[in-house]
């Protein structure tokens, strides 16, 4: 199966997008020959993985889109934009890569005859690139970005934060609507993959399309055999992880924090960076709580994955995400988690693994956080037996149920376009 694949976001070394990128582009090509289209900036990192790993990913082929002025680069000049109320210039930039990418790919069809066509990245429903006007079957996902910040949580993600999210939910439900591209493409599909549960009712909602679920990350290759024991004295070591930023909500973690008993022993390992940093700091020392907090900053992958495997909990405070990658590392490392019961959190997390807390408002899940950690830091039996379900859990989402699953997709929507 000859497999036109668009990845704008695809590099080996990175994580978010791009890792999503480079893991589905690896799922395929155990199954189909894929000839992915790649923004060109990342062409440096493929190529250098792909010579010292020269056996790896032997039948894909990379198509590196030709840069033009107005694509968008990681240079400082578009990440001062990125930051900015600019920011929909980089829409319009990958607007008009994918224009570019197109006209690459029909030239590419005339001369190798493709069996079957996929948009990958980037997830967000906004631009479902335009693969599906080659008369091919067309496959998207997994598709993100159709869900809104929860309204009543508006005001813990600070003042810039609470206008940027309330904005974005609005532009939000205007283009769920409006947006043409989109619409056509849903239903123009053959197949369509969400990313989560709540994509997958919002596609049914907005565009009436039937759609699979497909968690968009995937654990670590390595599944650790066994879990991390908490001595009678030890303090329980918390992980959180994730960019500074308003959507991460820390401070719903931290507020809750404060509201343990004094005896009650604990530390809270900080891992990543961003424009908040410095504003969780000082909330955490306001709070009476800054002795207890280790902020690591931004940590390469694997001194990352060492803090999170000396932990006994892991907690996550997003309100804005789809899965994660954390997540699935937390799990994999035999870590109970703790997170809201929201975006793709719902999909992965159980009663096997860990606790779902729901948002109903900002002080009961602050008090709901507070709680479920004060239990388990009474109660090391119910946290190992969470820490097993955690190594269990992980398995579910392997990237091999995944090639099991997108296969099986693959070959319906082959046979719904023969039909």
């Amino acid at each position: 199966m000859k497999v036109l694949v668009n990845a704008y976001a695809c590099n080996p070394r990175h994580g978010s997008e791009e890792g999503v990128g480079w893991n589905w582009v690896r799922l395929i090509a155990q199954f189909a020959d894929p000839w992915v289209l790649v923004a060109s900036h990342h062409q440096p990192e493929i190529e250098d993985y792909l010579q010292k790993h020269a056996e790896e990913l032997r039948n894909v082929r990379f198509l590196y889109v030709p840069h033009k002025p107005w694509h968008y680069q990681p240079t400082p000049g578009w990440r001062r934009i990125e930051d900015s109320v600019f920011k929909p210039m980089m829409n319009i930039a990958y607007a008009l890569w994918l224009r570019d990418a197109f006209k690459l790919a029909r030239r590419l069809h005339q001369t190798e005859r493709f069996d079957l066509t996929h948009q990958l990245t980037y997830v967000g429903f906004r631009f479902p690139g335009r693969l599906w006007k080659m008369n091919l079957p067309f496959v998207w996902g997994p598709v993100g970005g159709l869900e809104n910040t929860p309204w009543r949580f508006l005001g813990v993600l600070g003042c810039r934060g609470a206008v940027y999210y309330a904005g974005r939910n609005l532009i939000n439900s205007f283009q769920r609507i409006t947006l043409r591209s989109s619409r056509k493409a849903f239903r123009k599909a053959q197949a369509v993959i969400a990313a989560t549960g709540g994509i997958q009712q919002e596609i049914k909602r907005w565009y009436g399309v039937h759609s699979h679920v497909i968690c968009e990350v995937g654990p670590p290759d390595c599944i650790a055999e066994t879990i991390l024991c908490r001595k009678p004295d030890e303090p329980l070591r918390l992980v959180w992880s994730g960019e500074h930023l308003p959507g991460k909500a820390l401070p719903l973690l931290l507020k809750a924090l404060a509201k343990l008993p004094d005896d009650l022993s604990w530390q809270l390992d900080i891992l990543g960076e961003g424009p908040l940093s410095g504003n969780w700091r000082r909330l955490a020392d306001e709070l009476g709580i800054a002795g207890r907090c280790n902020w690591h900053g931004r940590l390469a992958r694997d001194r990352a994955l060492a803090v999170m495997g000396a932990g006994h909990l892991f907690v996550i405070t997003s309100l804005k995400d789809l899965t994660s990658t954390v997540l699935l590392e937390a799990l994999s490392l035999g870590l109970p988690v703790v997170c809201p019961d929201h975006c793709g959190f719902s999909d992965v997390v159980d009663s096997s693994c860990g606790h779902k807390l729901p948002l109903k408002s900002p002080q009961g899940l602050i008090q709901a956080y507070s709680e479920v950690i004060e239990k388990l830091a009474g109660d090391e039996q119910q946290r190992q037996t969470l820490a097993n379900g955690a190594l269990c859990r992980a398995g579910v989402f392997s990237w091999e149920q995944k090639q099991v699953e997108l296969e099986a997709i693959y070959k319906k929507a082959l046979t719904l376009q023969s039909k």
